[in-house]
């Protein structure tokens, strides 16, 4: 797209030129062989997505497609200016924090008969309405309200109008091709574009076109129209958290300053040096943390009986950072507030 790398190519480029990230080998050898035990667990399989996380939704029908394109739609920016207040959202008994909040409030609504899933509906959505679903049960609000309305407005408009008001339609016309599915994405919805310049180069991240087309293959099960025999391409989601805890298992290493600057809570802006340098050289770090596990599966004779891929190495390092979010203190998450992650 417009002479852009893509998000492999980019993180590539961001690693060879990258001053103040750098990937770390044998830390990098280190989390594959954290990985190595549990490739026969469920957190590494594609039905892991539904039987770990009681939110996703179950079904695998156009419904759930449309639920998650909406939650995808939404999935930026959750991390709280003070661990003590945070925004938090109740349902069915627990609550609920970070992007889980956005799913267990997509799910109240739904509950309380609002059809926040429907294009219809989220097209003309007013901010008071949106604030409403969105409500925090903490008096901190879910952060970025304004933006959410504004992009569910618009990608709700472009729903309806190009794809007749179902994500659905736009899954069937990538002909089950994940890279397809991600450049319709990012063609037809503005929010998804996630770019950056970097060295003099247009490259790209798309996370959350990525995620989208990651979390359509899990809730359609790699099955229909979500069996995309290229799932393998897509990278990993390049956010906050991965780069955290890929830090504190040492696959990443970050100069003196950056480090400073993130134990001290600086923002860094969204495009800017070491920000993309965080986000590139976590990706790339990723596909050679897969490309080694891979290596460690063959001679361990293993039968993996589906490949380990990027997307399934990024949902398993998520949930490892939430589990064990008191051992990733030594190195703080880096505090960006924008719409892309």
């Amino acid at each position: 797209m417009d002479g852009r790398l893509s998000p492999r190519e980019s993180a590539q480029l961001v690693a060879q030129h990258s001053r103040d990230v750098r990937v770390d080998g044998p830390g990098v050898q280190k989390v594959a062989e954290l990985l190595l035990a549990k490739v026969a667990e469920p957190g590494l399989r594609v039905e892991g997505w539904k039987s770990l996380h009681e939110l996703n939704p179950q079904a695998a029908d156009e419904a759930a497609v449309n639920w998650v394109f909406v939650a995808d739609t939404l999935n930026f920016s959750f991390w709280a200016e003070q661990d003590s207040r945070k925004c938090l959202v109740a349902y069915k008994g627990q609550a609920y924090s970070g992007y889980w909040a956005l799913c267990a409030a997509l799910h109240r609504a739904l509950d309380e008969g609002i059809p926040i899933t429907s294009a219809s509906y989220y097209a003309t959505v007013t901010l008071d309405q949106v604030r409403h679903v969105l409500r925090s049960d903490t008096d901190v609000p879910m952060p970025l309200i304004e933006e959410r309305h504004r992009i569910l407005n618009e990608t709700g408009k472009i729903l309806l109008q190009k794809f007749e008001g179902s994500f659905l339609n736009c899954v069937k016309k990538s002909g089950k091709s994940a890279q397809k599915l991600m450049h319709l994405v990012v063609e037809n919805f503005p929010s998804y574009r996630d770019v950056a310049e970097f060295e003099g180069n247009k490259i790209s991240f798309y996370k959350r076109a990525q995620i989208l087309v990651a979390d359509t293959w899990s809730v359609l099960e790699g099955k229909g129209d979500g069996c995309f025999e290229d799932i393998s391409s897509i990278t990993m989601f390049a956010d906050y958290r991965l780069p955290q805890i890929l830090a504190n298992l040492g696959a990443l290493k970050y100069s003196e300053e950056l480090l400073e600057k993130l134990i001290e809570g600086k923002e860094l802006a969204n495009g800017s040096k070491q920000e993309v340098e965080i986000r590139g050289c976590t990706v790339w770090c990723v596909e050679l943390i897969r490309d080694h596990l891979l290596e460690l599966i063959d001679k361990a004779g293993k039968k993996a009986s589906r490949e380990i891929n990027s997307v399934l190495l990024d949902y398993y390092l998520w949930d490892y950072a939430r589990d064990h979010r008191e051992d990733m203190k030594a190195i703080p998450f880096h505090r960006t507030r924008c719409i892309y992650y």
